[in-house]
C-alpha cells in the first residue's frame, strides 16, 4: 500500500519531469508515476533542445530554477547559437544531444532531488469525490491517494501507431498506449479531440558516406543554457551534416502516397503545420526540386542517426528505397522506420492559466495533452504546473508569467486564451514583447521571481545581482570613458563604418551597426583596463551591456507598450460574469466569453471573436 502523496505525476515525460522536480524541490511531496522507468525523459523525437523561440524557452525554465537547462548542458554533444546575423531578439540556443545521457541525467536530477518517489505502472483512472481530485487507480490495481493530480500524458492517450496501411495501439514505438482516462474525462465533461504527429527513420551512421554531405560543426567559442556554474560549455562537440532529397527521391515516394495514412486522410487528427511529414512538403511544395536532410547524430558513442526533415508514416520499403537516392545514403541501412502517431488531447481553453482544469479541482494539465509540440514547450508548462499545484496546497497564491516577462508566459496565455486545433510550437513572432524576451536576460527577468516562489537557490540569485551590477557598471563606464580617432579609426574603416575626427563617448561608436564591444575593447588600452577590472573576460555582462545600449531605444519603446497594456491586466472580469446580460455584446462575443471566462479585460481582447467594442462595453460595465 503506498502512503498519500501532496502530488502525483503522470508521465515521466519532458512535462512530467519538470513537474515532479519544481514541486519537490519546493517541498511537496510528490509521486511520479510512468509506464516504464526505463523511458524516464525520452528524447522520442529528435535528439536536441532550443532553437528559434524554444531556446528562450530553456533558457526560462532554467532561470526559474526548473531542471531542463542543466540537464541539456550536462548531455550535449554540440551547440550553436542560431541567428546570430539578426538582432539579439532573434538570437536562439540550440543544442545536440546524446539521447541516453539525456535521459540518464533526468533521472540522476529526479532521484537525488529530495520529496520525489517512482512507481512503474499504468494510470487508467482519476479518483474524484465532489468534483475534487483525490487520487489515482492504476492498471495494477492499485488506489493511490493525493492531493492534487497532474496529467503529463504525452502521445500515449488511447495512441495509435501508422506505419504504411499497419497500424497498431502505442505511445510511442515500442511501448505500450494508455487507456481509462480520456473515457472517464469525457464522463466528466471535459471536451476532447484528436490530433498527430510524426517522426523520421533512425539509421545506422556507419553506413553513411559523409564526404557527400555538407559538415555542420558546432559553434568556434560554444555557450551553454544553463546559468548555473554547475556545467561548463563543451571542449569538444560532433559534427552534424546537411544533404538533400532529389527528384527520384520524390519520385519513390510518391509510389507510396496512397498507402501514407499522414497524407491519404486515414488520420483524421491535426498534425503539425510546421513540422510536415516528407510526403506534405512534396505534395505542398512541389514546385521544389529538393529538401534539406539533416544527418543528426544522437550521441557521443552510438552510430544510431536521425534523419531530420524525413518525418513519415510511408511504408518502411518505401522509406529505404527512397533514402537510398538521397547523397551519402547510397548504402543506407535502417534501425526503425518512421511512423505517424495519432493520440487524444483536451482543448486547452477548459484550463485556468495555472494549467489546473475548470472543471475539477486540483487536476493539472500540461504538454501534449493540451495540444503543443516540442519538449521545450512541454517542460516549461510540467514547470509551472508544478509550482501552481505546490502554490494551491500550501494556500499560496496562483504563478502566472506575464506575455512581457517570459516566452513561457505566451505559450500559456495563447493556450488558455485562444486555444489550439493543431499542434502548438512556440515561434517568436508569437511575442509582442520579443526584444524584451531575449534568451541573454532570461535570468534578468526570471530569477528572482524563481527565488521568490522557492526553486532559484541563493546562489541563483547572487549570480544574478551580480550581473546586474557588472552590467549597469559598464554601461557607465561606457558613458564616460571617450575613445580617440588614433584608437578607433582602424578599426572603423575595416567595418566600413565612417571615420571619427574627434574623441567621441564610446557607448556611442558601440550604437553603429556591426561594431561590437569586444571590438572596442581590443582597441583601448584604457577601456580594456576598467572593463578587465570590472568583469574580466567575463561574457555575459558585456554582452547584456552591449545590447542594452544598442537597442535602449527599442527595449524602452517595448516597456512602454508593454506597461499601457498592463494595465488592462489589472483590471479584473468577477468570475461570476452573466455575458448574456451584456446586450450590447456581440453574439460572438458573448459565446466566447462564457466559454472562455477571461480573467482580466487584457484577456479578454485577446480572445478571437472579442473587438475592440465588445472590450469597451466590458469596461463600462466595470466601471472603468
Amino acid at each position: 500500500m503506498l502512503p498519500e502523496y501532496d502530488i502525483i505525476v503522470v508521465g515521466g515525460g519532458h512535462a512530467g519531469c519538470e513537474a515532479a522536480y519544481s514541486s519537490a524541490k519546493m517541498g511537496s511531496k510528490v509521486l511520479l508515476v510512468t509506464m516504464n522507468l526505463a523511458t524516464i525523459a525520452q528524447m522520442s523525437c529528435n535528439p536536441a533542445m532550443g532553437g528559434v523561440a524554444k531556446g528562450q524557452i530553456v533558457r526560462e525554465i532554467d532561470a526559474l530554477g526548473g531542471g531542463s537547462g542543466m540537464v541539456t548542458d550536462k548531455s550535449a554533444i554540440q551547440f550553436k547559437m542560431l541567428n546570430l546575423s539578426k538582432g539579439p531578439a532573434m538570437w536562439s540556443p540550440r543544442t545536440q544531444n546524446d539521447r541516453m545521457r539525456f535521459a540518464e541525467e533526468w533521472r540522476m536530477l529526479l532521484e537525488r532531488t529530495k520529496n520525489v518517489d517512482f512507481w512503474q505502472d499504468m494510470v487508467n483512472g482519476l479518483i474524484v469525490e465532489d468534483g475534487k481530485l483525490k487520487g489515482v487507480t492504476t492498471a495494477m490495481g492499485q488506489k493511490i491517494y493525493s492531493k492534487a493530480v497532474v496529467l503529463t500524458n504525452g502521445t500515449f492517450l488511447n495512441g495509435l501507431i501508422h506505419l504504411g496501411e499497419k497500424n497498431f495501439k502505442g505511445g510511442r514505438s515500442g511501448e505500450g498506449a494508455s487507456y481509462g482516462i480520456t473515457e472517464q474525462l469525457v464522463d466528466l465533461g471535459f471536451e476532447t479531440g484528436r490530433m498527430k504527429t510524426g517522426t523520421p527513420p533512425r539509421v545506422d551512421g556507419r553506413s553513411l558516406d559523409y564526404t557527400k554531405m555538407e559538415e555542420q560543426p558546432g559553434d568556434e567559442n560554444p555557450l551553454k543554457f544553463s546559468y548555473s556554474d554547475e556545467t561548463k560549455p563543451l571542449a569538444k562537440q560532433r559534427s552534424c551534416y546537411i544533404t538533400y532529397t532529389n527528384q527520384e527521391t520524390h519520385d519513390i515516394l510518391k509510389t507510396g502516397f496512397d498507402r501514407s495514412p499522414m497524407f491519404n486522410g486515414a488520420i483524421q487528427g491535426a498534425g503539425p503545420r510546421y513540422c510536415p511529414s516528407i510526403e506534405d512538403k512534396i505534395n505542398r511544395f512541389a514546385e521544389r526540386d529538393r529538401h534539406q536532410i539533416f544527418v543528426e547524430p544522437e550521441g557521443w558513442n552510438t552510430v544510431e542517426i536521425y534523419v531530420n526533415g524525413f518525418s513519415t508514416s510511408l511504408p518502411e520499403e518505401v522509406q529505404l528505397e527512397a533514402m537510398k537516392t538521397i547523397p551519402g545514403f547510397a548504402n543506407v541501412k535502417m534501425f526503425r522506420p518512421g511512423y505517424a502517431i495519432e493520440y487524444d488531447y483536451f482543448p486547452p481553453t477548459q484550463l485556468k492559466h495555472s494549467l489546473e482544469t475548470k472543471l475539477v479541482a486540483n487536476l493539472y494539465f500540461a504538454g501534449q495533452i493540451n495540444g503543443t509540440t516540442g519538449y521545450e514547450e512541454a517542460a516549461s508548462q510540467g514547470l509551472m504546473a508544478g509550482i501552481n499545484a505546490h502554490n494551491k496546497l500550501s494556500n499560496k497564491p496562483e504563478f502566472v508569467l506575464g506575455r512581457s516577462e517570459a516566452y513561457i508566459g505566451v505559450l500559456v496565455d495563447d493556450l488558455i486564451t485562444k486555444g489550439t486545433d493543431e499542434p502548438y510550437r512556440m515561434f517568436t513572432s508569437r511575442a509582442e514583447y520579443r526584444i524584451l524576451l531575449r534568451q541573454d536576460n532570461a535570468d534578468l527577468r526570471l530569477t528572482k521571481i524563481g527565488h521568490e516562489v522557492g526553486l532559484a537557490d541563493d546562489d541563483r540569485l547572487a549570480r544574478v545581482e551580480d550581473k546586474i551590477q557588472k552590467t549597469e557598471a559598464i554601461k557607465k563606464l561606457l558613458g564616460k570613458a571617450s575613445v580617440s580617432p588614433d584608437e578607433i579609426n582602424g578599426y572603423l574603416t575595416s567595418l566600413k563604418s565612417s571615420e571619427i575626427k574627434q574623441k567621441v563617448k564610446a557607448n556611442s561608436i558601440l550604437r553603429r551597426p556591426h561594431i561590437s564591444l569586444i571590438g572596442l575593447r581590443d582597441c583601448s588600452p584604457f577601456l580594456d583596463e576598467k572593463l578587465t577590472a570590472i568583469c574580466g573576460l567575463e561574457d555575459d555582462a558585456l554582452v547584456q551591456a552591449e545590447v542594452q545600449i544598442k537597442y535602449e531605444g527599442y527595449i524602452t519603446r517595448e516597456e512602454q507598450m508593454a506597461d499601457k497594456m498592463d494595465r488592462l491586466e489589472n483590471v479584473k472580469i468577477p468570475p461570476d460574469t452573466d455575458y448574456t446580460l451584456l446586450s450590447s455584446l456581440s453574439a460572438e462575443a458573448v459565446e466566447k466569453l462564457t466559454e472562455i471566462m477571461p480573467v482580466t479585460i487584457g484577456q479578454a481582447g485577446r480572445i478571437s471573436g472579442v473587438s475592440p467594442s465588445d472590450v469597451s462595453i466590458l469596461l463600462v460595465y466595470l466601471g472603468r
